[in-house]
């Protein structure tokens, strides 16, 4: 497993992060246990999940992705250091004005949340899941600061941030002189290029944020399952339906081409690989349900395309 700094942090994080969404959800606790020591046995030293994973599941009340975690860390006695671990708060958790969003109130309350779910003294990366506009972003860092200077949060990070409140936000942290974001969770994919290569690349790229895409294979659709004669249906296959049409089906064939043509990969494989000869990319976050679906996204680390294979995909997806 290759590491690769988050942005201008002194983390050093793994190719593909853990994502964690499906635990408790699309997979109960005994297979995301085998999930996390599978990733973990692999080089894997990234877990990133949220206290709200999965409040959209009947009966699910949020933090259970977190609790797995937690669980998994205690039976197996996994020493802490060794794995950097990333949470984020915005969503709603519990009732009442203040259980929800960026307000210090609201910070303070979740994040004794999470670690105790999580059963762990200190956040590595805790993020902003998305952005407040109800409150002032300096409150919202100020709050982070101190949760860093009480040893509770090592770095800070935000999610699905346009760009001109990331830019707002690295440069009131800047005024104010206290810690600003490292890193940037944005949707990113072969066929999801504009939201974050309109503005974000950049604003990244000039201030040092680390970049952690989420959704690298497009919710499965980048895996090749769902074909224009096929009927697949899954617990995602609905918001897959959008990238249903002609030019998708034909990147589908263009992948699967250069799957063949390097030998025994995987369109999948091809489409991580796609992200990670972008030197921005810090970690591309993977959610896999099964141990068969985690050996498949592994087999996409140290696997290079040529710059004709990286440059017939971006005009397969150009969006200009």
């Amino acid at each position: 497993m290759k590491y690769r700094k988050l942005g201008n942090s002194g983390l050093k994080v793994s190719e593909l992060c853990l994502g964690t969404m499906q635990f408790g959800w699309s997979a109960d606790e005994a297979q995301s246990h085998k999930i996390l020591s599978a990733a973990y046995d692999a080089g894997i030293n990234f877990i990133d999940t949220a206290d709200i994973y999965s409040t959209w599941v009947a009966g699910n009340p949020g933090g259970v992705s977190e609790s797995i975690i937690g669980s998994w860390l205690k039976q197996n006695n996994i020493p802490r250091e060794k794995l950097l671990i990333a949470t984020k708060v915005r969503g709603k958790m519990g009732e009442g004005p203040n259980a929800e969003g960026l307000s210090r109130a609201h910070i303070f309350s979740a994040v004794e949340g999470s670690l105790r779910r999580l059963g762990t003294d200190y956040i590595d990366l805790y993020q902003a899941h998305w952005f407040d506009g109800d409150t002032p972003i300096q409150e919202t860092l100020l709050a982070f600061s101190d949760l860093i200077k009480q040893g509770k949060v090592k770095y800070i990070g935000c999610s699905n941030y346009p760009a001109w409140r990331l830019l707002e936000a690295i440069l009131i942290a800047e005024h104010l002189h206290i810690p600003g974001y490292v890193s940037l969770q944005p949707h990113y994919n072969l066929v999801h290029r504009a939201e974050f290569e309109r503005e974000l690349v950049e604003v990244c790229r000039i201030y040092g944020i680390g970049v952690i895409p989420y959704s690298p294979l497009a919710g499965g659709f980048l895996t090749g399952k769902y074909r224009p004669d096929g009927n697949i249906e899954s617990v995602r296959s609905k918001g897959v339906r959008g990238y249903f049409n002609n030019r998708n089906w034909r990147l589908l064939s263009k992948l699967e081409d250069i799957a063949t043509s390097k030998g025994d990969y995987t369109i999948s494989q091809i489409s991580l690989a796609w992200l990670l000869a972008n030197n921005q990319i810090s970690s591309a976050i993977v959610g896999p349900r099964t141990l068969n679906q985690l050996a498949d996204n592994m087999g996409a680390v140290g696997l290079s395309l040529s710059k004709d294979e990286i440059d017939i995909l971006k005009d397969a997806t150009s969006w200009e």
